[in-house]
């Protein structure tokens, strides 16, 4: 495994096709790590802390998931990776598709899991957008995790105590101001007017009972990706990769074998 701090710090290996994997918001590439051991035998995985995040946490802003996007393409292209399948996870799906609609070069296919176009479109989450920054403000990140991060509060299946002690952790680590400029422009985030222009073959993964991203952000995502492929996992919710990983694997596993897409 290698590892940079510069520009951001990432995570490199596993042996394979290449695959980034992209994380959700205030939640660093370690999100990953119940999983990455099965990929990382079949991939070579490039797993980055977004800017602001984690062992990136260091790094100025702006954290707008333009600029996110815009190390991701600048990091891949450092690594020699282009093209690399992309996978982001909530927040991280936001940042996967600005990379392939602005920086087509280095994404091979894209995997949005539990994300969205546009998240202020119900009232729910424009009540959500008001009060979470004040959540932060009052309680900070640690306070958040412990508030926030519960067995089943994500819907579906309840997550494993380790699970839920490995988001608590993570989440924790954040520094409050960076993590409020990272929720800001996740609210801000809008992909509508351009979906139609994503061309890579694009797999999208949702959960049935996901509370966080409720599935008509998947079907939006789905009208608006030419050709691209929906699939929702059953009693699951937001945090499906962790309550239902070998469901999702094998699922994820099986779309990037598929002898349709080229090599």
């Amino acid at each position: 495994m290698s590892t940079s701090k510069q520009p951001l710090f990432y995570r490199r290996f596993g042996t394979g096709p290449p695959l980034v994997l992209l994380h959700g918001l205030a939640t660093p590439g370690e999100m990953f790590q119940p999983i990455w051991d099965t990929l990382a035998a079949h991939h070579e995985l490039l797993i980055p802390d977004l800017r602001g995040t984690g062992q990136s946490a260091h790094l100025p802003g702006p954290y707008t998931v333009e600029q996110l996007a815009a190390d991701v393409a600048r990091l891949i292209e450092e690594q020699g990776l282009a093209p690399s399948d992309v996978l982001g996870v909530s927040q991280g799906g936001a940042v996967a598709q600005q990379l392939a609609w602005q920086y087509p070069a280095r994404v091979r296919r894209l995997v949005l899991v539990c994300t969205f176009a546009y998240n202020l479109a119900s009232p729910r989450e424009r009540f959500e957008a008001w009060l979470t920054p004040w959540l932060i403000r009052l309680i900070g990140p640690s306070g958040l995790a412990r508030f926030v991060v519960q067995p089943g509060s994500f819907g579906g299946t309840p997550m494993a105590p380790a699970q839920v002690d490995l988001l608590r952790r993570l989440l924790a680590a954040n520094r409050k101001e960076q993590m409020l400029a990272a929720y800001r422009a996740m609210a801000a985030f809008d992909s509508r007017s351009w979906l139609d222009r994503i061309r890579q073959p694009t797999l999208i993964v949702s959960g049935a009972q996901d509370r966080a991203v409720p599935g008509r952000h998947a079907q939006e995502l789905a009208q608006g990706i030419r050709g691209a492929e929906i699939h929702e996992l059953p009693n699951a919710g937001h945090a499906l990769i962790y309550t239902h990983a070998q469901e999702f694997l094998d699922l994820l596993e099986a779309w990037l074998a598929d002898e349709f897409f080229p090599t």
